[in-house]
């Protein structure tokens, strides 16, 4: 059985940092690639960021890029989203999930997912 399991999130001010936390157990982690998502009250959920089971790394925003690190310790079956420079906007639950091989943008495409971790950023 696939577990997904996020931590990590809180109530912080703007210009802060956070580190998310992403546990995957129940399958080859190494094999599937793991992304972020986030939701933020009243919007579709979107992709913030994926990275492979190799290690190569895609950031589907632009408001993210520079901010937000994602990588992963696959003898840990961990992820990781360290988030910097911390803005209003980014205040959202911030969901893990996993899916085979490659990565993709569109949460449509991954099959296992986390319960979501809450961010706040208060300005």
């Amino acid at each position: 059985q696939v577990q997904v399991v996020e931590s990590g999130g809180g109530l912080v001010q703007a210009g802060g940092s956070l580190r998310l936390s992403c546990t995957v157990t129940g399958l080859t982690f190494d094999r599937y690639a793991v992304a972020w998502f986030r939701q933020a009250p009243g919007k579709e959920r979107e992709g913030v960021s994926c990275i492979h089971g190799s290690g190569g790394t895609f950031y589907f925003e632009d408001s993210v890029k520079g901010r937000f690190t994602i990588s992963r310790d696959n003898g840990k079956n961990m992820l990781y989203l360290q988030i910097d420079s911390l803005k209003p906007e980014d205040t959202a639950i911030y969901y893990c999930a996993a899916r085979t091989w490659y990565c993709s943008g569109s949460s449509a495409d991954f099959a296992y997912w986390g319960q979501g971790t809450q961010v706040t950023v208060s300005s």
